[in-house]
């Protein structure tokens, strides 16, 4: 027998409960970047209509906030977020693969895939709910540290602040790191969600300096987008999520999982 097994001949049960992942280098992620744009360059009509719908949900989600912000109904537009979210994301990856595979890309067969992975999505989609909902809760508690007192100090507030960054940076790491790798593997693998998210969480902990790096490339970049009125969304929304295609390409080795049929 060989050594080499066909994909198809893995049995779940011989799969391991992560996929394996690389150590790379701090600077990979600039990499990313430049291949994410190589993407967008050949596929732009279709990435631009995806980073359209994103930036217009963007501003859809602003006016809707700014005219009726109560506390329930942003965490209606929150819950909004954590189900639409995956679902456009898949379909930037979509585009990627399809280059990598040597096709055209089609925005048909990006809805084809997305509709093909559609439980994976609403599984990870109500795991991040309820993270959100977690953070609305925690954020809601925070106000006890708020200084009630009309000559309050800096310092009070400067612990008020400390300890809302705190929080907010905590759950925001969870979210980056359980993100990060598995919405991609969803789409190259037949993976389920437990696997996808710890080996996301896995990776992100194992290249703490690298993901580091590609937060801070993800945050200056949807900074600058805002900065251009959301117009540049349009261009740096598409680009980030070719990007993180070719992230998980470089950092998780998934060979052990069959990958999805097309015909299906």
């Amino acid at each position: 027998m060989s050594s080499s097994r066909n994909e198809s001949e893995t049995k779940p049960e011989e799969l391991p409960f992560i996929a394996p992942t690389r150590r790379i280098s701090p600077m990979a992620p600039f990499n990313w970047l430049k291949l994410g744009y190589l993407d967008f360059t050949m596929a732009p009509r279709q990435s631009a209509t995806y980073g359209a719908i994103i930036t217009a949900f963007v501003y859809l989600l602003t006016f809707l906030a700014y005219q009726y912000g109560s506390l329930s109904f942003l965490l209606t537009l929150g819950s909004g977020v954590m189900f639409l979210g995956p679902v456009l994301a898949f379909g930037l990856y979509s585009i990627s693969r399809q280059i990598g595979m040597g096709l055209n890309p089609r925005l048909g067969y990006c809805f084809k895939e997305g509709r093909r992975h559609l439980g994976n999505e609403l599984v990870f989609a109500v795991l991040l709910l309820v993270v959100f909902l977690l953070w609305a809760r925690a954020a809601s508690m925070i106000h006890i540290f708020y200084p009630q007192e009309s000559d309050a100090g800096l310092q009070s507030y400067l612990t008020y602040l400390s300890v809302g960054t705190t929080v907010g940076a905590l759950f925001t790491l969870l979210i980056f790191a359980a993100s990060a790798f598995s919405l991609p593997m969803f789409m190259d693998r037949k993976v389920d969600v437990v696997t996808a998210v710890l080996t996301s969480i896995h990776a992100v902990l194992r290249n703490k300096l690298a993901m580091l790096v590609w937060a801070a490339i993800i945050l200056s970049s949807l900074v600058f987008g805002m900065l251009t009125g959301g117009l540049g969304l349009i261009v740096i929304l598409p680009i980030i999520g070719h990007a993180t295609w070719h992230a998980y390409r470089n950092v998780v080795e998934a060979d052990n999982w069959p990958h999805h049929s097309d015909n299906k």
